[in-house]
């Protein structure tokens, strides 16, 4: 079944999109994984990032929410974390700047004293037709937001972090599956996969894991804000599953990662893709 043809302007909103997202509102339950630790999320406001904030938090732990400028967004994935009886703080701010990336680890140093889970999941994309036709300062833009800022952030976080600590980054499936149109995009997302294997070994004797996961195509609004109207209507169709998947169906794997069930688990990359197998 296809989307309604719909788009809206970077970075989306969750209110304007049709159908609504499913974050896990309604169906995720959580047993305590998390208790009492202390996350920041990146993109939390929405999609991805909103629907771990929620199992996060029903899993004990407390949030800061990293966002753009999406504040209706923000507050409420931070209404649901409070919901769930956590604490919440929202910062909102640009992470393609290293010192804001250096200003999240601190505020949340400052508000929560500690710091369990890193999960950088904000992204940045636009389809274009051809390169020729990327303006370099989008390019620019894609590679600050989608994999310096994680470096900036893993940088500042690390010497906060102990063990049994947890990185969690979003990669992506077009990390093995680039399409002619995100060029820039997957690029970054091949990045990410290959950093997550490299810091996951460099941190491994410190009881620090490090892993990713890669989403295949999942409604959440960076899609119809950033691609155009004809592909937005038949977003998800060509994976196996023959639909897209909803933030709620990622959720429960970083919770995984970020949990002692993961505990022999770093450097790795997990697939949440509708079928689509990545290598």
């Amino acid at each position: 079944m296809n989307q309604p043809v719909q788009q809206q302007s970077p970075p989306g909103l969750t209110a304007e999109m049709n159908p609504r997202p499913d974050h896990g509102e309604q169906s995720y339950t959580g047993s305590g994984k998390l208790a009492d630790r202390v996350a920041i999320i990146t993109g939390g406001d929405s999609g991805i990032g909103r629907a771990t904030a929620i199992a996060f938090a029903r899993e004990g732990a407390d949030v800061l929410i990293s966002y753009l400028d999406e504040h209706e967004d923000a507050r409420e994935t931070a209404r649901w974390v409070e919901q769930a009886g956590r604490r919440a703080v929202l910062m909102p701010g640009d992470i393609q700047h290293a010192d804001h990336c250096r200003a999240i680890i601190a505020r949340t140093i400052e508000d929560f004293g500690r710091l369990d889970i890193l999960v950088n999941n904000a992204a940045f994309q636009m389809s274009r037709d051809s390169l020729e036709e990327t303006p370099d300062d989008e390019w620019d833009r894609t590679f600050a937001t989608n994999i310096s800022a994680i470096f900036h952030l893993c940088k500042a976080a690390l010497p906060h972090m102990q063990a049994g600590s947890s990185i969690v980054n979003t990669s992506s499936v077009n990390s093995d599956k680039a399409p002619p149109r995100l060029i820039a995009y997957s690029a970054t997302k091949a990045a990410i996969a290959n950093f997550t294997a490299s810091l996951g070994q460099a941190v491994a004797a410190r009881g620090i894991r490090v892993n990713c996961v890669a989403p295949g195509p999942i409604w959440t609004p960076l899609i119809p804000a950033t691609m155009p109207p004809e592909q937005v209507e038949t977003f998800g169709q060509d994976v196996p599953m023959k639909r897209p998947g909803q933030p709620a169906e990622v959720a429960p794997l970083f919770v995984f990662l970020a949990s002692d069930d993961a505990s022999y688990v770093t450097g790795a990359r997990y697939a949440v893709t509708g079928g689509t197998p990545i290598l």
